[in-house]
């Protein structure tokens, strides 16, 4: 169980924590020199009882106003919170301002001290337990035991002891979800071992020889390998949540490690500069929180400058006062790693005051239309209890579908292939590409066939001589934000339910086709024969129409129905090209971008093909428009990049 201090300045924590464990937290010249705590400190003691050699473990936080930042960074991991009031002061501002951070942190299990009991009268004690009480009241520790004791005289201390050990007897393991996640409060060297980090594991679980991610919100991110470990101060093979962990990490030099960096499992990792949170004033708070107010955040081990943009009915009251709750997003300075349902504290900008606190509904919330009724009903939906109801919420809503890597990464999850997602959430479509899983709802999946087919069928009214439309034109026409293989895989499962065709590149619907007659078929027969034997220099229109003796308009009507099965295609008007012909020019094009940065001009194709410039620019300009190049630059630093699949395959 891992303990954390609380309390004014000067009323004894470390003292305590000393007689409890007989261990002295402040280890720095400086604390020793003032006599106060600036860092945090820690200390162990071993369970009292107990056979699986579990142990106390403390944190002990500076009481100082200054160091409250400080003070937050520990309290983050707690189980047990051990709020310390002095007899002879009472309840102090930090008093207050430390239950609050507990409260706001949703810690609901602790216990009061009354200290220095050795220096005031019984009267004193029972006026200060009275006291206490009623600062307990409104808060998550209202039924909290209090101890009246002196850490000097030892008086108390027993009582103390035996019930944190009691309760340490009772708790259960924790279980383990999720992947590893442990930020970085202290890291230093021991000579022969190497670089040392310290943290509490806020969830999953780390063991010897792990690989593990170095993220640091903003920086780097580095793979390293867990050497060795230390769990609350004994060595062992595995740390669980809420452990305190030394981690000996291999290949890297402690001095790259800051304060606030965070070991992570392997997988999805993306820092965020926006949270949607439900956010809890504090009924003190003096001033209205208005859209856009400028306040501290503070997270786990780190904090950001974050302006409150009002979502519900606080912007309406003209912003939140003392008490109040709502819907806020907080748009952060500098980037944080925040899982929803974390807990985070605002204080004013300046860092004088705490004002609030609440929980994380969403890391990576959209920064426009986030006042929409169905986002706020979104949030809403992402405050239940449930895990597997904040998923589905998020994919029902998810129009395009969700991806699978940021719900892993919001929500903390680990080892989620398209087994796992269809398991967890039976119903739902998984689509795995090369980039990573998309999930859709059974009605967003039906709604892109909706899409694709309504806009097909629009496409074959207005353009009937066409064989219909290339993929990624497709894809931009009816769901640009898609990533094209997702797109492909809802197309081909369209396919295999015989709900769409496919005629060379060009999709179309099933009744939209062009059978020929037998005396259409040797005519077409005859006129493919002539484009295949013209290559990159096919006859015009006019030219096949005078070689057979047809008139260029049957010439024209033939050829279009031609193309509608795949067999030829226009580059421009009356200029048509071969299936086989396409297919080989777009090998050239591949080969070109191969061994030109990626980059094809129509100069290098002219040459390749033969010609002049004007039928290389039509080519590349027709690839331009069925999407497999993109022209990009101008002038004379225009060029082409591949962008999608070629019209027709290499070998036909």
């Amino acid at each position: 169980m891992l303990i954390g201090t609380a309390g004014h300045i000067d009323h004894g924590k470390t003292t305590l924590v000393r007689a409890l464990t007989g261990v002295d937290t402040d280890r720095l010249p400086e604390e020793k020199q003032r006599g106060i705590t600036i860092e945090l400190g820690y200390a162990y003691a071993p369970l009292a009882g107990d056979g699986e050699g579990r142990t106390l473990a403390f944190i002990d936080v500076p009481g100082h106003e200054k160091f409250v930042p400080t003070m937050l960074a520990g309290a983050s991991g707690i189980d047990f919170a051990l709020l310390v009031v002095a007899a002879d002061d009472g309840v102090m501002p930090q008093t207050r301002e430390h239950l609050a951070i507990v409260h706001l942190l949703g810690i609901g299990r602790g216990a009061v001290t009354i200290t220095k009991c050795d220096r005031v009268p019984l009267e004193r004690i029972e006026a200060v337990r009275a006291e206490v009480a009623a600062l307990l009241a409104p808060t998550r520790l209202a039924a909290a035991p209090v101890f009246a004791l002196s850490a000097q005289t030892g008086e108390g201390v027993a009582a103390l002891r035996a019930h944190l050990d009691a309760v340490a007897a009772e708790e259960g393991a924790r279980s383990v979800q999720g992947g590893l996640r442990l930020v970085v409060d202290r890291r230093f060297a021991i000579a022969g071992a190497g670089a040392v980090v310290t943290g509490t594991v806020h969830a999953g679980r780390l063991h010897v020889g792990d690989t593990v991610l170095l993220a640091r919100p903003g920086g780097e991110i580095r793979e390293l390998r867990v050497r060795g470990l230390h769990v609350n101060n004994r060595k062992a093979d595995v740390g669980g949540p809420g452990s305190r962990c030394a981690v000996n990490l291999a290949s890297i030099e402690y001095r790259d490690i800051e304060r606030g960096d965070w070991l992570l499992s392997p997988g999805p990792v993306r820092a965020t500069d926006r949270l949607d949170l439900r956010l809890h004033l504090l009924p003190d708070v003096r001033r209205k929180l208005g859209q856009w107010t400028g306040t501290t955040l503070h997270h786990a081990g780190g904090h950001a400058m974050a302006r409150l943009v009002l979502l519900d009915g606080a912007l309406e009251a003209g912003g939140l006062a003392g008490g109040d709750d709502g819907l806020v997003q907080a748009v952060l300075d500098r980037p944080l790693f925040a899982c929803c349902g974390d807990r985070i504290v605002i204080r004013d900008a300046a860092g004088r005051e705490t004002l609030g606190g609440g929980t994380v509904l969403d890391p990576f919330p959209p920064a426009r239309h986030r006042r929409r009724p169905e986002r706020l009903a979104l949030l809403a939906a992402l405050e239940h209890e449930n895990a597997d109801v904040r998923l589905r919420a998020q994919v029902d809503t998810a129009a395009h579908g969700a991806d699978a890597a940021e719900l892993t990464t919001a929500h903390n999850l680990h080892g989620m292939d398209v087994q796992h997602w269809q398991a967890r959430l039976p119903g739902v479509q998984a689509i795995a590409t090369k980039t990573g899983i998309r999930l859709f709802s059974p009605a967003a999946w039906e709604a892109l066939a909706e899409r694709i087919l309504g806009r097909l069928a629009a496409h074959h009214e207005a353009f009937a001589d066409e064989p219909g439309v290339e993929r990624e034109r497709l894809r931009r026409m009816c769901a640009p934000q898609l990533p094209p293989a997702v797109f492909l895989a809802r197309l081909e499962s369209l396919l295999a339910d015989g709900r769409l065709c496919r005629a060379g590149s060009a999709w179309h619907l099933p009744a939209h086709t062009a059978e020929l007659s037998p005396a259409e078929r040797l005519r077409a027969d005859g006129i493919l024969q002539r484009l295949r034997d013209g290559a990159f220099d096919p006859p015009w229109v006019r030219d096949i129409a005078a070689s057979c003796a047809l008139e260029e308009a049957e010439v024209r009507r033939l050829l279009r129905r031609v193309a509608m099965r795949g067999e030829v295609f226009q580059i421009i008007r009356d200029l048509f090209y071969a299936r086989a012909t396409v297919a080989q020019m777009s090998g050239i094009v591949r080969e070109l971008a191969a061994g030109h940065d990626g980059r094809i001009r129509a100069a290098d194709f002219r040459d390749r093909i033969g010609g002049g410039r004007k039928r290389a620019i039509q080519i590349l300009e027709f690839f331009d428009r069925v999407g497999f190049t993109r022209r990009v630059g101008k002038g004379s630093q225009r060029a082409h990049i591949l962008r999608g699949e070629p019209p027709a395959a290499e070998d036909a």
